[in-house]
């Protein structure tokens, strides 16, 4: 947990939020039952349930001694509950949220937390902010990249970064190229267009692969670049579908280095 720790609280205290944090203790929802002296089954789950919620308690208790020192508003909330009732939890929260900050999947890790992350994506109706597990600094998006294919769930994610963008020092745009027909109404020199209007001065580069993906590209761009962040939709091109579109979204969670915002 303790990247999206981190992240989380130095965000509230570079921008003045208010942070609400939720640590979930999860219920084994089968457990091998053995009938020896006719134990209550009921008394059973209770353990467990009280064994899950000592859990949450105890991450919330980190969470709590560094958001004190921190001097942020916060507020903590420990739970204990099967995964189906976590991820209704998690991602109804979500929803009254601006922002939800998580710690990315590990695949070497055998956790619902590794499932948790990309439900309240397509299930908030708000922007998740994927803090990278080997990431142990305090988030500062001084220079951003946007990945921009002209598809509405791009415009979705520039939209919910733009509290983001207004305070970076330097924002590039990467045209990320596919096979569908761009609108020149919604293409990068508009989009930079749209930004000056703001005040938001943008560079544009292209990813245009040979022997690689899009995926890599994306990535040697950010580390080129030096990027604190990076802006995307839940898929990196509007042609993806299906399987594709599952396989790109899974590998970017695997392999990023960089904290990246991602909107559906």
């Amino acid at each position: 947990m303790r990247p999206a720790l981190n992240g989380s609280i130095s965000l509230a205290v570079s921008t003045g939020a208010h942070l609400d944090a939720t640590a979930i203790g999860y219920e084994r929802t089968i457990m091998p039952l053995i009938a020896t002296g006719g134990a209550p089954v009921t008394s059973i789950f209770e353990v467990e349930h009280d064994r899950a919620l000592k859990r949450a308690e105890a991450a919330i208790r980190v969470f709590d001694r560094e958001a004190r020192n921190a001097g942020i508003s916060y507020a903590t909330r420990a739970v204990s509950a099967v995964p189906s009732e976590a991820r209704a939890l998690l991602c109804a929260s979500a929803r009254v949220h601006d922002v939800t900050i998580v710690t990315q999947p590990r695949s070497d890790h055998d956790s619902y937390d590794n499932v948790m992350p990309s439900e309240i994506l397509f299930r908030a109706g708000g922007p998740v902010l994927f803090m990278p597990y080997a990431f142990h600094s305090p988030f500062s998006a001084k220079r951003i990249g946007i990945c921009w294919d002209s598809s509405r769930l791009a415009a979705r994610a520039v939209h919910d970064a733009m509290p983001l963008l207004r305070k970076a020092d330097a924002l590039t745009i990467i045209m990320v190229t596919g096979r569908g027909t761009v609108s020149p109404e919604s293409s990068c020199d508009h989009l930079v267009t749209h930004l000056a209007r703001l005040g938001l001065a943008a560079k544009v580069t292209s990813v245009l692969p040979v022997r690689r993906s899009k995926l890599q590209s994306i990535l040697s761009r950010a580390m080129d670049d030096s990027f604190d962040l990076i802006v995307m939709s839940a898929c990196s091109s509007s042609w993806l579908h299906g399987k594709l579109l599952g396989r790109m979204r899974r590998d970017l969670l695997r392999s990023m280095t960089v904290p990246t915002l991602m909107s559906h």
